[in-house]
């Protein structure tokens, strides 16, 4: 320790290393960044449409363009911080994200926004795995590790709130705009602070996978656009099919490329680790949960409930805060309890949260209906993210730990983006559905006034259509809280306890 920690060499320059405590302030402060960026145009959305002329579903491409890129070039970006030097790459993630948002603030057209918001994700992609491998390069592994472990989870797994209450905020008070302006302050600081305080990873020379670079990022695009595209243009759709045979052709390719490789992108080796192959699938549904739980909540309190985007963001602060507690209680009694009780405990909340948001209706208040339930998955996630992270990074070696993180965070947004276009063709076909009910139910008892209104805007009024609006997210959150039961089951099968015994420095490794 006393090595990576020098002390200050001639004219005062501050030495990486020498101030933990900034460091990891820099580098939570860039995956915060990162991570809200995938929720902080959310609200911004209706403003967002006006002003550019998107088409309803054009608009969804704001969102989709981000996690499309983020989540296909993740893996990439972890093997270029193990060959070029994470800090280094660590800072051209975090300049092409704020020259990217930048240029997102400024767009004219629709066009314009999305090449933005997909530069975004290449930035992201980049910056983002080498700064949790940054972690275990600046501290130690044991309880300082953790500890760094704990705080790092915490802000990415309180992200998507904190995204949605920024965006409530920046809208209202200035305009859709700010959302990305805001990050160009932050990253050009950031890129400053670096160097002073995070010190350069050992390099580890070698050649990029660039084969399996391209047919991992192209393969898990493919899958992810297929299962957006189902949500709009259904299941039988000739470009929905073609897309999901691509990816799993391209998919398939990649796994025979990197049995192969004697430098592979993704070394196949970490998933034999049965711990490890746990967690990550434990962090893709986990995160299909958690963006389906912020995007139909958005959609309730502002269409339902009447909420103004000001208020809609702050709607979520409690989440943001029950996420930050657990995260932090879970790092300090995790070197007591092992990971698997703490998953357990996590999932279990987790589950319990969205069985009571499954019984959302368009009566349901916001305390008793949406901020107990909310606050109970928020709990669980806290629980969840820290012994999933460290479970996922234990006994990596140096030279494979960007990869690890790289996969970590692929999973909780490829994940995301999956497990939403999946349960928003769900709220779909229950919306439909239900609306084709409450149309004859309408019909049968309306006035002349109200036929005629609804003659020429074929839109039922707000009752019927509250109604409508909420069963579908009723609907959506029923398929969450299953996929949220089988995280559960996947951590009391496959995940396995800490012997008693063990020092801290090895929570979460393998067992036996």
């Amino acid at each position: 320790m006393a090595t990576e920690r020098q002390a200050t060499v001639g004219g005062g320059h501050t030495q990486p290393g020498r101030h933990p405590g900034l460091a990891l302030a820099v580098i939570t402060s860039a995956q915060l960044m990162i991570v809200l960026d995938a929720t902080i145009v959310n609200i911004a959305l209706p403003q967002i449409q006006d002003a550019l002329g998107f088409s309803s579903t054009g608009l969804s491409w704001v969102l989709n363009a981000y996690t499309l890129t983020f989540g296909g070039l993740l893996l990439l970006g972890g093997r270029a911080g193990d060959i070029l030097g994470r800090r280094r790459v660590f800072i051209f993630g975090i300049l092409l994200f704020t020259v990217a948002s930048l240029l997102g603030g400024l767009a004219q057209s629709s066009e314009w926004l999305l090449l933005a918001r997909a530069l975004q994700g290449i930035g992201g992609a980049i910056a983002s795995p080498t700064a949790l491998a940054l972690v275990t390069t600046n501290f130690e592994e044991g309880p300082e590790r953790n500890r760094a472990f704990g705080v790092f989870a915490a802000v990415s797994g309180a992200g998507a709130a904190i995204g949605l209450m920024a965006g409530g905020m920046l809208t209202s008070w200035l305009s859709w705009r700010w959302t990305l302006f805001v990050n160009v302050p932050i990253g050009i600081a950031l890129a400053l602070l670096t160097p002073r305080f995070i010190k350069e990873s050992e390099r580890h020379p070698g050649r990029f996978d660039i084969t399996g670079a391209i047919t991992s990022t192209a393969g898990m695009s493919l899958l992810v656009y297929g299962f957006i595209r189902a949500a709009d243009k259904g299941w039988s759709n000739v470009g929905t099919l073609a897309s999901f045979g691509a990816a799993v052709v391209l998919l398939a390719a990649f796994i025979m490329i990197e049995r192969r490789s004697q430098q592979p992108i993704t070394p196949l080796h970490l998933f034999a680790d049965r711990d490890r192959s746990g967690s990550y699938v434990v962090m893709l549904i986990t995160g299909a949960a958690m963006f389906g739980m912020f995007f139909f909540l958005t959609l309730f309190v502002q269409n339902v409930l009447g909420y103004t985007p000001l208020r809609a963001g702050f709607a979520f602060l409690p989440v943001t805060l029950a996420i930050g507690i657990t995260a932090q209680l879970a790092s300090q009694i995790l070197p007591r309890t092992g990971p698997k009780i703490l998953m357990m405990i996590g999932g279990t909340l987790a589950a319990g949260g969205l069985i009571w948001l499954s019984r959302i209706n368009e009566s349901s208040g916001y305390v008793t209906g949406l901020l107990i339930p909310m606050c109970i998955f928020g709990l669980g996630m806290g629980f969840i993210f820290v012994p999933v992270t460290i479970v996922a990074l234990s006994r990596v070696s140096n030279r494979d730990s960007g990869a690890a993180s790289g996969l970590l965070n692929a999973t909780q947004m490829v994940g995301g983006s999956l497990g939403l276009s999946v349960l928003v063709t769900v709220f779909g076909t229950a919306s439909r559905n239900e609306a084709a009910v409450q149309v004859k139910q309408f019909l049968a008892s309306a006035t002349p006034e109200q036929l005629a209104a609804f003659q020429q805007t074929q839109q039922l009024p707000k009752p019927f259509s509250s109604h409508v609006l909420a069963h579908g997210i009723s609907s959506a959150f029923q398929l969450a809280a299953v996929l949220a039961v089988v995280a559960l089951v996947v951590t009391i099968v496959v995940i396995r306890r800490k012997v008693a015994g063990e020092g801290a420095g090895t929570v979460g490794a393998p067992v036996g």
